[in-house]
C-alpha cells in the first residue's frame, strides 16, 4: 500500500530542523504546524499584506481530499493573530508544484497595537484533511502549474 496521507519537508527546508504536524490527543481533528523560522507580524495597518509565516512543510493526500488549515483558537485573543483568508484551501496538486514544492503558508495579520514575534517552533495554527466532492456536471481538466495563489494566473 502506498503512502495516503501525509506531511513531508518541503524543499528548502531539509536541514532547518522542521516539525512535522501532529495530532496532541487522539481526538483531535487537526494537526498542529509550527512556525519554520523566527518572523514578526507588524501591527496591521490599512492598505498592508499579510504575513506570511512559513511552515517548512507540504501535504500529500488521496485525489478526492483537500487540507484545510485553520488558525488556533488562541491566536486572535492571546497574540492578536487572525487569519487573512479565515481558512486555508491545501489542494493535492499544491503537493509538489514547481513555484514552492508545495510549502504551506499561514497568511497573518495582527490586530495587536503592537508587533507579534513569532519564535521557530511556535504553534501557528492547524491541518484538518477532508474528503470533498463534486457536482455531477464537473469536467475540470486544467492542472496546477504554480505555488501560492497560483489557480487564477
Amino acid at each position: 500500500m502506498g503512502k495516503l496521507r501525509g506531511f513531508e519537508v518541503a524543499k528548502g527546508f531539509e536541514d532547518k530542523e522542521i516539525t512535522l504536524p501532529v495530532r496532541k490527543t487522539k481526538f483531535s481533528a487537526g494537526y498542529d504546524f509550527t512556525a519554520a523560522e523566527d518572523c514578526i507580524i507588524p501591527s496591521f495597518k490599512k492598505g498592508m499584506k499579510p504575513t506570511l509565516v512559513k511552515t517548512g512543510i507540504k501535504a500529500y493526500m488521496q485525489d478526492d481530499e483537500v487540507l484545510i488549515i485553520a488558525n488556533r483558537s488562541s491566536n486572535p485573543g492571546k497574540k492578536g493573530l487572525i487569519l487573512a483568508n479565515s481558512i486555508g484551501v491545501i489542494d493535492k496538486d499544491y503537493y509538489g508544484n514547481p513555484d514552492n514544492d508545495g510549502h504551506i503558508m499561514f497568511a497573518f495579520y495582527n490586530i495587536k497595537e503592537e508587533d507579534i514575534e513569532i519564535k521557530k517552533g511556535d504553534a501557528i495554527g492547524q491541518g484538518i484533511f477532508q474528503k470533498y466532492y463534486v457536482t455531477d456536471d464537473d469536467n475540470a481538466q486544467e492542472e496546477r502549474i504554480g505555488g501560492f495563489g497560483s489557480t487564477n494566473k
